[in-house]
């Protein structure tokens, strides 16, 4: 090679900048048709996931403390039965009162005739209400539990995928460089990037919610027991 050759070749190549880092954007548009949809599947779930993760933390934050003034001031009211009629289902704890209250009328309007099964009955109608109050919270985390479990194998079909396509354009180059299969791979890593972005906080927030969901569900069940406490003090006294 002539020195021009060597000052030709050093000239084209100064022009050339390598990239310096990964650009997402470029991954996904270089990508399979089949990895796009599994990437623009996973980014739809994590949306989600961050949607679910916002609204459940301000409905929590809310119920707290809502929860804590209804209970306040359903002991210190003269009337419970006005202030349950007043919090229109609202408030978990005053559909869980409302719930014994409502057993309490159907059972006083054929006569009490054996107050512990009357109370037992209460009993019974208050922690029904009290686990309908916490399936209810559970329903949307249900879609945390999934995507957390299937979202990075749902990553991985997707990586699987380009790199069956980055062999394929190897045969069908007779090239094994690595430059000809290095950009596929990349793309196919990418899902499983993808997915490994929707799962991880989806598993976090559920592990987190599902935990505060329990906690709030206790918290029902002491309030629970206090009114059936109650109640049973006022049938002894009359």
């Amino acid at each position: 090679m002539t020195m021009i050759d060597l000052l030709a070749a050093a000239g084209s190549g100064a022009g050339t900048i390598a990239p310096t880092r990964l650009d997402p954007v470029e991954l996904f548009l270089m990508a399979d048709i089949v990895v796009q949809t599994v990437m623009v599947g996973l980014l739809l779930a994590s949306v989600w996931v961050w949607m679910i993760i916002v609204s459940f933390s301000m409905r929590m934050g809310k119920l707290g403390k809502a929860t804590t003034a209804f209970e306040t001031e359903f002991w210190q009211a003269d009337d419970p039965e006005t202030l349950i009629s007043r919090s229109k289902g609202d408030i978990p704890a005053g559909r869980v009162a409302g719930a014994g209250l409502a057993e309490f009328r159907r059972s006083a309007k054929k006569g009490i005739r054996d107050k512990n099964a009357t109370l037992a009955r209460i009993a019974l109608a208050m922690e029904g209400q009290v686990a309908a109050e916490a399936d209810k919270l559970s329903e949307r985390l249900t879609f945390l539990a999934s995507t957390g479990a299937v979202a990075p194998f749902v990553g991985l079909f997707g990586t699987v995928w380009g790199i069956m396509n980055s062999f394929f354009q190897i045969g069908q180059q007779n090239n094994s460089s690595l430059a000809v299969v290095a950009p596929g791979i990349s793309e196919a890593l990418f899902a499983t990037a993808i997915g490994l972005f929707a799962a991880i906080p989806a598993v976090i927030a559920y592990n987190r919610f599902s935990n505060d969901v329990g906690r709030f569900e206790a918290r029902l069940q002491r309030f629970a027991d206090k009114v059936h406490a109650q109640v049973s003090r006022e049938m002894e006294a009359g």
